[in-house]
């Protein structure tokens, strides 16, 4: 049987969403949790694992079927709740919301107003913050981050370094990678591919089975649609002569 190391506070209570919901109080140290510290909201034991050195504290809270378990930590005011999971050393804090049947794991943070959910997926070292919305199956990893009012959904993929910012829309099973950007009202979406160091701003739209990839720039109001763009810039003069 696992010692347990922290006690449920049940004269401690608050109604949220229909749930009931305890303060939880720990009952040893771990990690740099001491014994006595009061933390967040559950609504019972299944839902912050008493292995390990997660976490719950502040006033977040997590509750339904939803676990914190490992290294974990919810905090802030985050909401954590249907079957959604965090684990491995992942973070979601500030008033971000994890929700559906979402996993955030590995070293990934969710925080800000952002929002996870559905059976969206971040991991690796990604970040989802500002008031980004990443849900349906999207998946976002390795060093990519999502953030501002940029929302990421339908299948779409963001990975490597790339950046999705302003007001950006990544869906229906695009994927940026690489050290990519989309920003501004951009949207890329049916399967398009936007990669290397491409960037896509303003109100431009790449979709079909577009490629756009190496230092290209697509922006204004241009629409790329099934086709491949692959524009170098020139390099630096010193560069070429060295």
């Amino acid at each position: 049987m696992e010692e347990k190391k922290y006690e449920i506070l049940f004269d401690q209570k608050k109604e949220y969403d229909g749930h009931t919901l305890y303060r939880i109080v720990a009952v040893k140290d771990f990690g740099d949790i001491k014994k006595g510290d009061v933390g967040g909201w559950i609504e019972t034991e299944s839902n912050l694992s008493h292995e390990g050195k997660c976490w719950v504290g502040d006033d977040a809270v997590v509750f339904d079927d939803a676990k914190v378990s490992d290294r974990a930590r919810v905090y802030g005011n985050a909401k954590v709740y249907c079957s959604a999971v965090i684990y491995d050393e992942a973070e979601v804090y500030g008033s971000a919301l994890v929700c559906g049947s979402a996993e955030v794991y590995g070293s990934a943070e969710v925080y800000g107003s952002a929002e996870v959910y559905g059976a969206a997926q971040v991991y690796n070292c990604a970040q989802v913050y500002g008031q980004a919305q990443v849900c349906d199956n999207t998946e976002i990893y390795d060093y990519a981050e999502v953030y501002d009012h940029a929302k990421v959904y339908l299948g779409a993929e963001v990975y490597g370094w790339a950046k999705i910012f302003g007001e950006a829309v990544i869906d229906s099973e695009a994927q940026v990678y690489g050290q990519a950007q989309v920003y501004g009202c951009a949207h890329v979406y049916n399967c398009a591919h936007v990669f290397d160091s491409a960037v896509v701003f303003d109100n431009a739209e790449v979709c079909g089975d577009s490629r756009v990839f190496y230092d290209s720039r697509v922006f204004h109001d241009e629409v790329v649609r099934d086709q491949v763009v692959a524009t170098r810039w020139p390099k630096k003069q010193e560069e070429s002569e060295s």
